[in-house]
């Protein structure tokens, strides 16, 4: 039944898939994507209908698991941050080449200005190499209305379609329109299985058909409802605006924009309608959030000489998330009078939440480290992340999830001693594991610490793969296990920390601490339901 509801951007694409017959998300959290999986799983409509909605170990496996439900003809959906489509890009590459079964759809949460990630990328680039449909919402209706136009355009190609949403649409809330529910799909299996299997020679002739689609994919995003073309009488600037930079252009002309606008949604980029405005106008001015993906693209597209401008020559922020007042200074209007900042409000760094076992843990480890003239410890991406800021300065590195234990082991391997690598629990079933193994089967010396806090606290407290299993992955991985130690992070056994870490620092071969103690705020909640 149709209603209108307000909704997060995260939410209104959730609730859409629900109604387009949904069958199951896969996905691991991360900001700003975490919403979505939660939505669904919240949902009465999840339970009525049995939707698989279990977090998966990381983004690859995620892509893998939906690929699966692809296959036997239902609709799935894929959820991460941009950084988890690096862990999924294998998998998402080539699912572009055994295309889909069942509607599918990769939803990338974007980061500009990297309020909680290690950079900035757009996902936009990871559609077009993998020669995939892209939609980018410009509004919360529209995350709404994509997720059933994504679903069919992704059965009519059979090809998965990537869905880009970036931090404020994700967060932002706004009134939606929902429609009507569609039951899910039967089981149906794929007419071609022979592209499902990518020996080389099935690959080939799968790739001659997937360029060959990919050229009425834009045809498809000339004639979409998402993508316009608003002629205006000042034709010495046409504007290009993608995504949700098109809300950021409107603010600026509450009464209409004098120019001619190309607002674009839904990739391949239309080129006829770039090249109609190339041909009108004198300039073009292109308006996206993330990379000069579309500035970059269109100067070679266009055959008619152009002036093109945006955020490679300067009239944008090359960094950063746009926002109206930078729209407004790139269209030549005068600012709007500033707002004195407030004096009460004063900034405060994150830290670790007070009674943290994190916390404890860093307290004996630095204390520990400093006995020696030149010990390094390797982190991780989680809110242990933390430990490098005040006051405990306990870390030296952090590249990407999983990270930690092998650039221990690299470090080890160039005579590094002592070398320490910090790891949280979910980060270790996501992607540290294999790094345990290449660290045991050298014979590293190397001591990973594995603070457990029994959850995957960054991102809210969802469950994490080797909640009460890390002692036997450890062991089934090789580690011996005289050296798996398991403490309790609290004051009282600060002592017995420093032991224990101490002693495996000297053992010259692998060695894996475990500090256990459930995180502070999921245990606040679990309290409150008791």
């Amino acid at each position: 039944m149709a209603s209108k509801q307000l909704f997060l951007g995260d939410e209104a694409l959730a609730q859409g898939a629900l109604d387009a017959g949904l069958s199951g998300v896969y996905a691991y959290p991360g900001t700003p994507s975490t919403e979505i999986t939660e939505y669904i799983q919240g949902h009465p409509l999840t339970a009525e209908r049995g939707i698989h909605c279990a977090w998966s170990a990381n983004e690859k496996t995620a892509v893998e698991e939906a690929l699966g439900m692809s296959f036997c003809g239902k609709r799935s959906m894929v959820c991460m941050k941009h950084v988890g489509m690096n862990v999924a890009a294998d998998a998402f590459v080539n699912s572009a080449m055994t295309g889909a079964n069942g509607g599918m759809i990769v939803v990338a949460a974007d980061d500009p200005s990297m309020h909680s990630s290690q950079n900035e990328q757009d996902s936009r680039f990871y559609g077009k190499f993998a020669l995939v449909p892209v939609f980018e919402p410009s509004s919360q209706q529209e995350a709404y209305d994509m997720a059933a136009d994504a679903f069919a355009l992704s059965e009519r190609y059979r090809i998965p379609v990537l869905m880009r949403l970036t931090t404020r649409m994700a967060h932002s809330r706004a009134a939606v329109e929902t429609g009507v529910r569609r039951e899910p799909n039967p089981l149906v299996y794929p007419e071609n299985p022979r592209q499902w299997v990518l020996m080389p020679g099935n690959s080939r002739a799968r790739y001659k058909v997937l360029v060959e689609d990919y050229r009425k994919f834009e045809q498809e995003a000339v004639a979409s409802r998402y993508n316009s073309y608003t002629d205006g009488a000042d034709r010495s600037m046409g504007i290009i605006a993608c995504g949700i930079a098109y809300n950021y252009l409107m603010e600026n002309y509450p009464d209409g924009c004098p120019h001619p606008v190309l607002k674009l949604s839904q990739y391949p980029v239309p080129g006829d309608l770039v090249r109609r405005m190339a041909a009108e106008c004198r300039s073009i001015l292109v308006i996206e959030e993330g990379q000069p993906l579309v500035e970059e693209l269109i100067r070679g597209v266009l055959a008619t000489p152009v002036e093109i401008r945006g955020r490679m020559t300067g009239e944008l922020p090359r960094t950063g998330e746009l926002t109206p007042d930078s729209v407004r200074e790139a269209l030549g209007l005068p600012p709007h009078a500033a707002h004195a900042a407030s004096e009460v409000t004063v900034p405060r760094p994150p830290a670790l939440c007070q009674g943290c076992g994190h916390r404890d843990m860093y307290t004996a480890l630095t204390d520990v480290v400093r006995e020696y003239d030149n010990a390094k410890v390797f982190s991780d991406i989680g809110c242990y992340t933390l430990g490098w800021l005040a006051p405990f300065h306990a870390i030296d590195t952090v590249l990407d999830m999983g990270a930690s234990i092998t650039m221990a082991k690299g470090a080890a391997d160039a005579g590094q001693h002592p070398a320490v690598a910090v790891i949280g629990d979910s980060t270790f079933t996501h992607s540290g594991m294999t790094g345990l193994l290449d660290a045991v089967n050298a014979g590293s010396p190397i001591t990973v610490i594995i603070s457990d806090n029994l959850t995957t606290g960054m991102t809210g407290g969802q469950d994490s793969a080797g909640t009460g299993r890390l002692e036997q992955i450890c062991a089934g991985l090789g580690v011996e296990p005289d050296h798996i130690r398991v403490v309790v992070p609290l004051p009282k056994n600060h002592e017995e920390m420093r032991r224990i870490i101490r002693e495996e620092i000297e053992y010259r071969g692998v060695s894996v601490i475990i500090p256990r103690r459930e995180c502070i705020q999921t245990a606040k909640r679990h309290n409150a339901k008791k």
